[in-house]
């Protein structure tokens, strides 16, 4: 009867320890939980390790327009979709008033900084590098904090985002409509002692991860000026005129606009440029594909992998927060098959933050929301998809978005404006130039992600037999590429 069931019998005294809340579910009971305090030595409350530590409560903050931000110096504000652990994404960076930079001191972040998710999936974990802007708020859904000199805060990181750190977050957690980890219980998490050797050798892993990942910022930034270049647009100063006269033909009557935003001088010099080399529009240069909106009724907690546009960026895709049922899976089988995006699909954000473009480099085992549109390159040898990639990503086109989609609240990119979209066909040697330096810096990207691995596994191996076998793992493995 009870066959392939987990029990764990407990005398009292042990059901009372480490159990402030007197919880007396099965879930905090799991025999992996008891196994750790009976098997790792020296634990000690994350508490003892925090120097500072706080989680804003905001009040009816509101996010504001990019445009008005920018030129009024208003503040970021970080939320939990723009982390990827233990990066920061800063592609779809909202903005909200300086009003609330003077109301929630405590809510601004500072480098080296370990954030972590406490309301929602509690499941990332990153940290503020030294290069990220100062002028930005965390929200309340992140816990912010710095490590005092009990231990390295990269190895603290590590352990947070590891099996171990990740099975603790998860047994704190308060599972309501939204999960929700308090401070008392985050402070509760065990975390083992470590020597200062190991710690060190974590240390070296992470500035190699972080020197990897700021190389791929150089790399695809040579690419991005090569292209800027090549159009005379590297010295790119939008205009601030306000006027700009013009007649029904050459407005209504072509793009069926007359809002004054839409002919703003900045764009037109933009276009005109760009159009006085070789361009074309973005319809004759890819096939375009849209996918399908489930609805939020067929959301689980596991199933097909659902990719909206939170979990999409110019350098890559991110964990989907969202799964799709297996009832909707089976009742839409073969249109699924359909719109499972292949290798050298570039996938394009048209709704929210719009403009997102990313090249796949392997086939996605899910499906993207209908905000994703699905880009296909007719011609090879006259566009690669490298290049493409990058040209949507540039100044060039984020202008043509925020030119068309520009005045709501929530933006949305129509298709029939997508497809008119200006690209510049550059030389296809630079073209190919471009690609090797994109490539180049995915390279560089994957091997941060491989030693970000190397170093979770060390920590794990630490904790499960001894610090020197995880050492030896550490050569072992330190040196070799990602082959994914």
């Amino acid at each position: 009867m009870l066959e392939g069931l987990e029990i764990s019998v407990l005398n009292l005294s042990e059901v009372l320890f480490d159990n402030t809340n007197k919880r007396i579910d099965s879930e905090y009971y799991k025999k992996e939980f008891i196994n750790f305090f009976k098997n790792v030595p020296n634990l000690n409350p994350l508490g003892s390790f925090v120097k500072e530590g706080y989680r804003v409560v905001y009040e009816n903050t509101k996010t504001i327009d990019k445009i008005e931000a920018i030129e009024g110096n208003h503040p970021y504000f970080l939320q939990a979709t723009d982390l990827d652990t233990p990066f920061i994404k800063t592609d779809n960076l909202y903005y909200v008033h300086n009003d609330e930079w003077e109301r929630y001191p405590k809510g601004r972040i500072k480098k080296g900084e370990i954030l972590i998710e406490v309301k929602g999936k509690i499941d990332k974990v990153s940290i503020v590098p030294g290069d990220f802007p100062e002028k930005t708020l965390v929200t309340g859904s992140l816990f912010k904090l710095s490590v005092n000199e009990k231990i390295n805060k990269h190895v603290l990181l590590t352990y947070l985002i590891s099996k171990y750190g990740k099975a603790f977050k998860d047994r704190f957690k308060t599972n309501l409509l939204i999960s929700y980890v308090s401070k008392p219980d985050l402070y509760r998490i065990p975390i083992p002692s470590f020597s200062n050797e190991f710690q060190l050798k974590i240390d070296e892993i992470f500035e190699t991860i972080f020197s990897s990942k700021n190389a791929f910022k150089e790399a695809y930034k040579e690419a991005e000026n090569i292209l800027l270049e090549e159009i005379d647009l590297q010295n790119l100063t939008p205009s601030k005129e306000p006027v700009n006269v013009k007649s029904f033909k050459d407005s209504f009557a072509t793009s069926g606009r007359l809002d004054a935003e839409y002919y703003q001088l900045k764009y037109e010099k933009v276009v005109d440029k760009v159009k006085s080399k070789n361009f074309d529009t973005l319809n004759n240069l890819v096939d375009i594909k849209k996918s399908i909106e489930p609805g939020s009724k067929n959301y689980v907690e596991n199933g097909l992998p659902f990719m909206r546009v939170a979990d999409l960026s110019k350098n890559g895709l991110s964990e989907p927060q969202k799964y799709i049922s297996e009832y909707f899976v089976k009742e839409n089988q073969d249109k699924i098959k359909k719109l499972k995006p292949k290798k050298g699909t570039i996938l394009f954000s048209k709704d929210g933050s719009v403009g997102i473009a990313y090249h796949l480099r392997q086939n996605y085992n899910g499906i993207t929301s209908g905000a994703i549109l699905h880009l296909n390159v007719k011609d090879e040898t006259r566009i690669l998809p490298e290049y493409l990639t990058l040209a949507l990503n540039s100044k060039v086109v984020q202008m043509q978005a925020e030119r068309d989609a520009g005045g709501s609240i929530i933006l949305h990119w129509r298709v029939g404006e997508i497809e008119n979209v200006v690209v510049p066909i550059i030389d296809f040697d630079k073209q190919r130039e471009i690609a090797d330096l994109i490539e180049q810096s995915f390279s560089l990207k994957k091997q941060s992600e491989h030693l970000l691995e190397v170093a979770k596994k060390a920590v794990e191996i630490a904790i499960e037999e001894n610090e020197e076998n995880a050492l030896a793992y550490i050569k072992t493995k330190q040196n070799v590429k990602s082959s994914t």
